[in-house]
C-alpha cells in the first residue's frame, strides 16, 4: 500500500506542473496590464514601464515562467500580491478554512442525507415516495447553484430577515451558503446511491440472503450496501472536488472571503501571483482528493486489497529467496 501511495504521489507531480504552466500562460495571454490597473488611468507611459520593471513583467515569457516554477515548486513560496503586497501563502492559509467549511459541510450533508435517501428510494422502487424522490433529484441537479443561492438571499435574508445575506461573522453566516452548495450534491448522491442499490437488490446473493430468513435491514445494509459502495465512493470523490469548486461561486454570491473570492478578484485585477498560486493550490487539493478516493476503493474492495497484499508478499518472497 505504501508503494502504491508513493507512486500516486509521484504521478501527481507532472499533473500539478502542467496546471501551473497552463494557468501561467493563460494569465499572461489575458488582456489587461497589471501595471496600468494598479497605477490608474492617469498614469503616464513612463510610470507604467517603471512599474512593469518592478513587477518583472518586462522580462521574456520563458524567464518569467522559470522564475514562477522555481519560486513555487523549489522555494515553496507563492509570492506577493501585486495590489496588497501581502504574502499569497499567508492569505491562502487564512482563507482556506472558510472554503473548507462550506465544502466540508456540504459534502457531509450529501453523505448523511443523500446516501440514506438513495437507499430508501431503491428499496421502495416504483412507489410514490420513489417517484417524488427522483423528481426532486432531477430538479436539484438541474438548478444552478448561484441562482439557488440568490433565491435564498431574497427569501431568507431580504424577505424574512432570518439569516445574514453576506459577509463573515458567526456560524449563522454559513447556513445559507452550505444549504445552497449542498442541494446539488445531495441530489446527485441520491441518484447514484439509488442506481447502485437497484443493481444490488436484484442480485442472486441478496435473494439468497432473504431466503435464509434474514431481516430486510440486515440484507440491505449487511449484504447489499457494501457491494454498492464502489460507485458511491467514486461519486464521493468527484463530489468533494465539485464542492470545493462550487464553493468558489458561493463565496462570490455571499461575499465570503475564502479562496474563491480571492481568486476571482485576482483575475479581475490581473493580480498574477494570487491567481496563479490559487489555481496551483486548488490543483494540489483536487489531486489529493483523487488519491483519497482510490484509497477508499482499496478499503472497500477486497480484490484491490488483495492486489496490494499480493504485491507485498511477492516482494518478501523475493527478498527471502535472495
Amino acid at each position: 500500500m505504501g508503494k502504491y501511495i508513493a507512486k500516486r504521489l509521484l504521478m501527481m507531480i507532472p499533473v500539478i506542473l502542467a496546471v501551473a504552466i497552463l494557468i501561467f500562460t493563460i494569465m499572461t495571454m489575458v488582456p489587461g496590464n497589471p501595471a496600468s490597473l494598479i497605477l490608474g488611468a492617469d498614469a503616464t507611459q513612463e510610470q507604467i514601464l517603471i512599474k512593469e520593471h518592478e513587477l518583472g513583467l518586462d522580462q521574456p515569457y520563458l524567464v518569467r515562467l522559470g522564475s514562477f516554477l522555481k519560486q513555487t515548486f523549489i522555494d515553496f513560496d507563492f509570492g506577493t500580491s501585486y495590489w496588497t503586497s501581502t504574502s499569497v501563502t499567508d492569505e491562502l492559509m487564512v482563507r482556506f478554512p472558510r472554503t473548507l467549511i462550506i465544502a466540508g459541510f456540504a459534502m457531509l450533508a450529501s453523505i448523511v442525507i443523500g446516501i440514506p435517501l438513495g437507499i430508501f428510494t431503491a428499496v421502495h422502487e416504483g412507489t410514490l415516495a420513489d417517484r417524488i424522490g427522483v423528481l426532486l433529484c432531477v430538479i436539484g441537479v438541474s438548478m444552478p447553484t448561484f441562482w439557488l443561492a440568490m433565491l435564498f438571499v431574497l427569501l431568507f435574508s431580504l424577505k424574512l430577515g432570518l439569516l445574514p445575506a453576506q459577509g463573515m461573522g458567526g456560524p449563522e453566516y454559513y447556513i445559507l451558503p452550505v444549504i445552497a452548495q449542498s442541494l446539488g450534491g445531495i441530489s446527485g448522491m441520491v441518484r447514484t446511491s439509488r442506481a447502485s442499490m437497484l443493481e444490488v437488490v436484484r442480485a442472486d446473493y441478496v435473494t439468497t440472503a432473504r431466503s435464509k430468513g434474514l431481516s430486510e435491514r440486515k440484507v440491505i445494509y449487511g449484504h447489499g450496501l457494501p457491494n454498492a459502495m464502489l460507485p458511491i465512493i467514486s461519486v464521493l470523490g468527484s463530489n468533494l472536488a465539485n464542492q470545493l469548486g462550487g464553493a468558489l461561486v458561493i463565496e462570490q454570491v455571499f461575499s465570503i472571503p475564502g479562496i474563491g473570492l480571492y481568486l476571482i478578484n485576482a483575475v479581475n485585477t490581473r493580480d498574477y501571483p494570487v491567481a496563479q498560486s490559487s489555481v496551483v493550490f486548488l490543483s494540489v487539493l483536487f489531486s489529493l482528493v483523487v488519491l483519497a478516493t482510490d484509497l477508499c476503493y482499496a478499503a472497500v474492495d477486497p480484490m484491490i486489497r488483495a492486489q496490494f497484499a499480493g504485491g507485498s508478499k511477492k516482494k518478501k518472497r523475493k527478498e527471502a529467496a535472495g
